[in-house]
């Protein structure tokens, strides 16, 4: 897959790291010169510019990227690349640092795919949101939200249904899906739910139960726990 990393700094570069190590190509859009020749010393194809501009982004390729990550500390750069990235049909990645209030947090989120606080899922976290990519841990994204992968059962109510024909709790939405034992990416709509497959799900706390029911088949399998 293709993606575009827009911010060299600590969260983008490592999660650039991260994408690269599973063989995915990555382009790093980043204006300060400085940080540009590090991620080039690194190997990695680098446009220098500024990533809230259209010709910028068109010259990293975003007509050919899958998924765009806009990852600086500047929310309004990070939400400006994203709303570039919809309109060329790339699924969108918004981070937000953890001082801005809830209702900022609200507000962008209706217009984005995702988004991550590195403060709180660092590097690891922001590849996830962008891949759907192996999530083994059950991580905390904000105070009432959680990403947690569930094994369908033989027993679910959802076995042999399409991921279009899912519908899942309120508060809750599907990040990624995996055939079993192969690796978790975006969700197709056609793929058909069977024993051993996974999901990962992000979820307000409240509705983890019903969601677990509904995949799982039972309450009492939880999904495994551990550091993103």
């Amino acid at each position: 897959m293709r993606f575009i990393i827009v911010g060299g700094g600590r969260v983008g570069l490592r999660t650039a790291r991260v994408l690269s190590s599973e063989d995915h190509e990555v382009t790093i859009v980043e204006r300060d010169p400085d940080i540009a020749d590090r991620a080039r010393n690194e190997g990695y194809e680098v446009v220098e510019g500024d990533g809230s501009r259209e010709s910028v982004l068109t010259e990293a390729g975003i007509d050919e990227a899958d998924a765009l990550g806009a990852l600086t500390s500047d929310l309004n750069a990070n939400f400006a690349a994203c709303m570039i990235a919809n309109h060329h049909g790339c699924r969108t990645i918004l981070r937000i640092d953890e001082d801005y209030r809830e209702e900022i947090y609200r507000k962008y989120a209706d217009e984005v795919n995702e988004i991550v606080y590195p403060e709180r899922l660092g590097a690891i976290g922001a590849k996830n949101a962008l891949l759907g990519g192996s999530i083994r841990a059950i991580a905390d994204i904000a105070q009432n939200l959680q990403v947690v992968e569930l094994t369908v059962q033989p027993g679910s109510p959802m076995r042999g249904y399409t991921i279009s024909e899912i519908e899942l709790p309120a508060d809750s939405t599907m990040l990624a899906f995996g055939k079993k034992d192969q690796p978790m990416s975006i969700p197709s709509p056609d793929e058909s739910l069977e024993a051993g497959d996974r999901l990962a799900v992000l979820a307000d706390f409240g509705a983890l139960d019903d969601v677990r029911q509904l995949i799982v088949g039972t309450t009492t399998n939880r999904a495994a726990a551990g550091g993103a």
